[in-house]
């Protein structure tokens, strides 16, 4: 998407794209020193993480496997229900595995909990 297709809509840039790959940059490696000759699986929370995930798998230097999981605590509203719901559940076994969550939005935290 470009900047003009939202034109009228964008009233304000808070964090640039730039600064946004800059910070996936030092996150990656960051992340590679963390994990350096561990077996690492990229968990994506759907549908929000999936452009960061990516952008960050592209990014890292190190092997890594990725599953992806769609999990919900909203329901059709925009207020928590206190229930967190596994729409969608790992494919990957997770023994012996180092996971590394990645999430767009955590505001509670109830889900990330759960």
């Amino acid at each position: 998407m470009e900047p003009r297709d939202i034109d009228g809509d964008l009233t304000e840039i808070l964090i640039s794209e730039e600064q946004i790959h800059s910070r996936l940059a030092e996150m990656s490696r960051e992340i590679e020193a963390d994990y350096a000759g561990k077996d690492l699986l990229l968990v994506g929370v759907l549908k929000g993480a999936v452009m960061v995930m990516a952008d960050l798998a592209r990014e890292l230097h190190h092997p890594i496997t990725m599953d992806w999981m769609a999990v919900s605590s909203y329901g059709s509203g925009t207020a928590s229900s206190g229930v967190v719901r596994i729409l969608k559940d790992l494919d990957t076994d997770l023994s012996g595995r180092h996971v590394l969550i990645v999430e767009d939005i955590i505001d509670s935290g109830l889900t990330l909990s759960c």
